[in-house]
């Protein structure tokens, strides 16, 4: 029964997205990708796949950034296509999934308000998922009071910013911090509207954003090591959800160096893993802080893909329209990492992308 009804309203979205997601690329994709002497090469093997001639009128030579442009607005489109037909819950749902770049391309602008730079040349470098329509009004302001009341004003980030910050936060604290506070407020709301939209969307949205809010915990616990971010200051910056919340957040906020960390994630047998070989080889000296967190980082994206495939196992939920914008990003990621090796000839490190099947 609640097949029938879903589909009334978003069957036919669903469908459409499936056959988005049967269009990312396979491992035959790669080999043929990773076998190219010259991103020319590499554009004629794309052309093959379903991103078509999407580079067709761009000049010689091709560059790196103009595949990682081109190949986002791709998702782009097809992203813009699902909201145009969408309709309420679905619509609110996909408007969720935006608010995180909203976040990330208005800290960008702050951060340009800070340093007195142009802001409408920062929208050229704004993630396209996050641009909203009255987004030229923030270029407006010519200083931060100006920003903070335009953002409670023009964004649907206001309750974010209004709850968690005023202006004098803004030019005071540290930008990532202030990224961090607003990414937490969005997270926790994210994860009580799909609890209110309930079934099979919950279930697994909730393992989504449970790892994603377990994830920015890790982090920010490994990168505010040897900064002046105090303990409490840093279980302030904690997402309130997760599989690690509440008895993990509270050892994390305590740990002193990446062995507390390990130590405080053992509770979680999936993050246990992240762990493995990083203790042995940080004692010899291999590693130190930043190589376990890009060891970590790399396995963080290898779960997060697990995760977003396993939401295409149901039916008749929303999940799948946040996993397929994952699932591509990732792809993306894929394409510029093989671009950049065949760009740089680092033909020995092109395989170190995170397949997706």
């Amino acid at each position: 029964m609640e097949g029938v009804f879903f589909n009334v309203n978003n069957g036919f979205l669903e469908g459409i997205l499936r056959g988005y997601k049967s269009g990312l690329l396979t491992p035959s994709h790669y080999a043929s990708l990773t076998q190219c002497e010259t991103l020319e090469d590499f554009k004629t093997q794309l052309s093959a796949t379903d991103y078509g001639n999407f580079l067709a009128n761009e000049p010689s030579p091709l560059s790196t950034a103009t595949i990682t442009d081109k190949a986002t607005q791709t998702l782009v489109d097809q992203f813009n296509f699902l909201r145009r037909n969408s309709v309420e819950p679905l619509s609110k749902f996909l408007d969720y999934i935006t608010y995180g770049y909203m976040i990330d391309n208005i800290i960008l602008l702050i951060t340009g308000t800070l340093h007195e730079r142009d802001t409408h040349e920062l929208l050229e470098r704004c993630h396209p998922l996050g641009i909203f329509d009255t987004m030229p009004a923030l270029c407006v302001a010519t200083n931060v009071e100006e920003l903070y009341q335009s953002v409670l004003i023009e964004t649907p980030l206001a309750p974010y910013f209004r709850d968690c910050l005023s202006a004098a936060d803004l030019d005071d604290m540290n930008i990532e911090i202030i990224r961090n506070i607003v990414y937490k407020a969005y997270l926790e709301d994210f994860y009580n509207y799909v609890s209110a939209i309930g079934s099979t969307t919950a279930e697994v949205m909730h393992s989504i954003l449970a790892f994603e809010a377990d994830r920015r915990t890790i982090n920010i616990t490994i990168n505010s090591f040897d900064t002046e971010l105090t303990k409490e200051q840093r279980a302030k910056l904690f997402p309130a959800i997760g599989r690690l919340f509440p008895a993990g957040n509270n050892a994390l906020a305590k740990a002193d160096d990446i062995d507390q960390v390990r130590q405080a994630c053992e509770n979680v047998g999936e993050y246990r893993s992240f762990f493995d070989n990083n203790s042995a080889a940080q004692i010899n000296g291999d590693l130190g802080d930043f190589g376990v967190a890009a060891q970590l980082e790399d396995r963080f994206f290898r779960m997060e893909v697990h995760l977003n495939k396993l939401a295409f196992l149901q039916q008749f939920q929303y999940g799948v329209f946040y996993s397929y914008v994952k699932l591509k990003e990732q792809e993306i990621r894929n394409i510029t990492w093989i671009a950049e090796c065949i760009a740089q000839d680092a033909r020995d490190r092109m395989h170190d992308f995170i397949p997706i099947f």
